[in-house]
């Protein structure tokens, strides 16, 4: 193949590219799996995530045809402690609201699989894949499948006793959707063509990681919110409960299980990563504009960092305004970009020659 880069990520010129197809097909990926996260958060939002109360992957493709199957799924809910405890009010009318955004979850998620087997199916008779990249592809494959199956355990987490999903199964379920999204756009982002200009130590490649494993790390605080409800109080900003700090952050014993379980702790939490997050994406830019600004790889810096402060900003809006769904969808959407960002960032460093 031959191409040639001569600045920034993204300008490039294209003469001949095999795996041209093959980045358009991942980079296709990892939007669809943002689309699953965000029908995802609507999902969580509405209380639709247990309409469905058995899994069926192949037959659960089709929905209800007929009122006695539709009878049938609305009495299998109300088997379980959320219909009972929350929703004794709902008719089949509005079980059929709340079954529809759970049975759309289940159904694109599963027609991720075939986005994934059928191209890349394709392009090994078309032997566009080189086995070196064929394996680890496979292995995002078996990832997706693993996607599926925690997206079960954590259903049937809400089956038995609580009234809703177990919030360590969501952030479970949630980050592997985050990891399975960053997987795909490093792996497209390192078979794009040509050079990538830039000077690029261990320093810059250890700290691009650190700010990853962060925003990683509060996506699966941003799970805990979730799943804990924890937006839905103290909802003001920069106080919490009128404080900086606030009373009651380990009133649970064993003090762990605040962490985890506590909604204020919890909201407590996934404030104040975003804050190092902010702090360290400054420190970062600041370090980069003193020692040689922002040609080449490094370019990515500032776009990052514009994203840090509007998904940040996103959040405040999203807690101030009681978490409506249009902007809590948009602020889980927009870490997983910020994520995607970091990871390009460190694809590209990793291909500076």
């Amino acid at each position: 193949m031959n191409a040639t880069q001569d600045a920034a990520p993204g300008q490039v010129s294209y003469a001949s590219d095999a795996l041209r197809p093959v980045r358009v097909w991942l980079y296709g990926l990892a939007a669809f799996v943002l689309l699953i996260v965000v029908v995802g958060g609507i999902t969580r939002l509405t209380e639709s995530g247990l309409s469905i109360t058995s899994w069926k992957p192949i037959s659960g493709v089709v929905p209800p045809l007929n009122q006695a199957e539709w009878e049938a799924e609305f009495e299998a809910y109300k088997q379980i402690p959320q219909y009972s405890v929350l929703n004794s009010w709902m008719t089949l009318d509005d079980f059929k609201f709340i079954f529809f955004w759970e049975w759309f979850h289940r159904l694109i998620a599963r027609f991720l699989g075939v986005l994934f087997i059928v191209p890349f199916v394709i392009f090994l008779v078309q032997k566009r894949l080189p086995r070196d990249l064929a394996w680890p592809l496979f292995g995002l494959f078996i990832l997706g499948g693993f996607q599926g199956a925690l997206g079960w355990w954590m259903v049937s987490s809400g089956l038995t006793e609580l009234t809703s999903v177990s919030q360590y199964r969501l952030a479970a379920h949630l980050t592997a959707a985050s990891l399975l999204f960053i997987a795909l756009v490093y792996v497209a982002r390192s078979i794009s063509p040509g050079r990538v200009l830039g000077r690029v130590t261990g320093f810059h490649m250890g700290t691009a990681m650190v700010l990853l494993v962060a925003v990683i790390l509060q996506i699966g605080a941003g799970a805990f919110v979730a799943g804990l409800d924890a937006g839905m109080g103290y909802q003001t900003w920069p106080l919490m409960d009128g404080s900086i700090i606030p009373n009651g952050l380990f009133i649970m014993q064993p003090a762990w299980r605040n962490l985890f379980e506590n909604a204020l702790t919890v909201q407590f939490i996934h404030r104040g990563i975003a804050y190092l997050i902010i702090a360290y994406i400054g420190w970062l830019i600041w370090r980069r504009n003193k020692d040689g600004g922002f040609g080449g790889v490094h370019g990515w810096l500032p776009r990052i960092g514009a994203i840090v402060l509007l998904q940040a900003a996103l959040g405040v809006a999203t807690l101030l305004a009681g978490v409506p769904i249009s902007l809590a969808v948009g602020h889980q959407a927009l870490a997983f970009m910020l994520a995607g960002l970091s990871v390009a960032y460190i694809a590209d460093m990793r291909r500076v020659r």
